[in-house]
Protein backbone atom coordinates (compact mmCIF):
# COMPACT_ATOMS: atom_id res chain seq x y z
CA UNK A 1 0.00 0.00 0.00
CA UNK A 2 2.83 2.39 1.03
CA UNK A 3 4.58 1.86 -2.32
CA UNK A 4 1.53 2.52 -4.57
CA UNK A 5 0.65 5.75 -2.53
CA UNK A 6 4.71 6.75 -3.18
CA UNK A 7 4.27 5.57 -6.99
CA UNK A 8 1.10 7.71 -7.53
CA UNK A 9 2.90 11.23 -5.55
CA UNK A 10 5.52 10.64 -7.69
CA UNK A 11 3.10 10.20 -10.88
CA UNK A 12 1.41 13.35 -9.86
CA UNK A 13 4.43 15.62 -9.11
CA UNK A 14 5.87 14.35 -12.50
CA UNK A 15 3.04 15.67 -14.04
CA UNK A 16 2.29 18.62 -12.59
CA UNK A 17 6.39 19.20 -13.53
CA UNK A 18 5.28 18.56 -17.18
CA UNK A 19 2.57 20.73 -17.44
CA UNK A 20 4.14 24.00 -15.69
CA UNK A 21 7.13 23.35 -18.43
CA UNK A 22 4.96 23.04 -20.74
CA UNK A 23 2.80 26.16 -19.65
CA UNK A 24 6.20 28.18 -19.03
CA UNK A 25 7.07 27.60 -22.71
CA UNK A 26 3.87 28.57 -24.15
CA UNK A 27 4.31 31.90 -22.49
CA UNK A 28 7.91 32.76 -23.67
CA UNK A 29 7.05 31.25 -27.12
CA UNK A 30 4.39 33.50 -27.39
CA UNK A 31 6.39 36.43 -25.77
CA UNK A 32 9.08 36.03 -28.40
CA UNK A 33 6.43 36.01 -31.32
CA UNK A 34 4.95 39.13 -30.10
CA UNK A 35 8.15 41.12 -30.10
CA UNK A 36 9.12 39.66 -33.01
CA UNK A 37 6.41 40.73 -34.39
CA UNK A 38 6.75 44.32 -33.57
CA UNK A 39 10.21 44.45 -35.26
CA UNK A 40 9.15 43.10 -38.61
CA UNK A 41 5.59 45.30 -38.18
CA UNK A 42 8.44 48.63 -37.38
CA UNK A 43 10.56 47.48 -40.54
CA UNK A 44 7.28 47.35 -42.52
CA UNK A 45 6.43 50.52 -41.59
CA UNK A 46 9.74 52.57 -41.35
CA UNK A 47 11.43 50.71 -45.14
CA UNK A 48 11.07 52.51 -48.05
CA UNK A 49 10.35 49.77 -50.56
CA UNK A 50 11.56 51.76 -53.40
CA UNK A 51 15.21 50.97 -52.69
CA UNK A 52 15.97 47.73 -53.74
CA UNK A 53 18.24 46.99 -50.00
CA UNK A 54 15.54 47.29 -48.04
CA UNK A 55 12.91 44.62 -50.23
CA UNK A 56 16.03 42.32 -50.26
CA UNK A 57 16.75 42.71 -46.14
CA UNK A 58 12.75 41.76 -45.74
CA UNK A 59 13.19 38.93 -48.02
CA UNK A 60 15.71 37.83 -46.03
CA UNK A 61 13.77 38.25 -42.69
CA UNK A 62 11.06 36.58 -43.72
CA UNK A 63 13.04 33.72 -44.86
CA UNK A 64 14.62 33.51 -41.91
CA UNK A 65 11.71 33.49 -39.56
CA UNK A 66 10.35 30.74 -41.62
CA UNK A 67 13.29 28.78 -41.10
CA UNK A 68 13.23 29.42 -37.22
CA UNK A 69 9.40 28.94 -37.15
CA UNK A 70 9.91 25.99 -39.45
CA UNK A 71 12.44 24.49 -36.90
CA UNK A 72 10.50 25.53 -33.72
CA UNK A 73 7.43 23.68 -34.85
CA UNK A 74 9.40 20.19 -35.01
CA UNK A 75 11.01 20.97 -31.71
CA UNK A 76 7.53 21.08 -30.45
CA UNK A 77 6.31 17.90 -32.13
CA UNK A 78 9.65 16.11 -31.50
CA UNK A 79 8.75 17.61 -27.42
CA UNK A 80 4.83 16.43 -27.44
CA UNK A 81 5.80 12.60 -29.04
CA UNK A 82 8.74 12.50 -26.15
CA UNK A 83 6.15 13.80 -23.30
CA UNK A 84 3.71 11.43 -24.84
CA UNK A 85 6.12 7.83 -24.76
CA UNK A 86 7.16 9.20 -20.67
CA UNK A 87 3.42 9.66 -19.95
CA UNK A 88 2.84 6.07 -21.81
CA UNK A 89 5.55 4.61 -19.63
CA UNK A 90 4.22 6.13 -16.40
CA UNK A 91 0.40 4.48 -16.96
CA UNK A 92 1.68 1.64 -17.85
CA UNK A 93 4.10 1.19 -14.93
CA UNK A 94 2.15 -1.29 -12.26
CA UNK A 95 3.45 -0.43 -8.56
Amino acid sequence: MTTEKNFDATRRAALDRIDRAERAYRAFFLAAAAVEALFLVGFVLLADFGQRLHVLLLLAAVATYTIVALGLLALGQHVSRCTWRVLKAIDSKEP
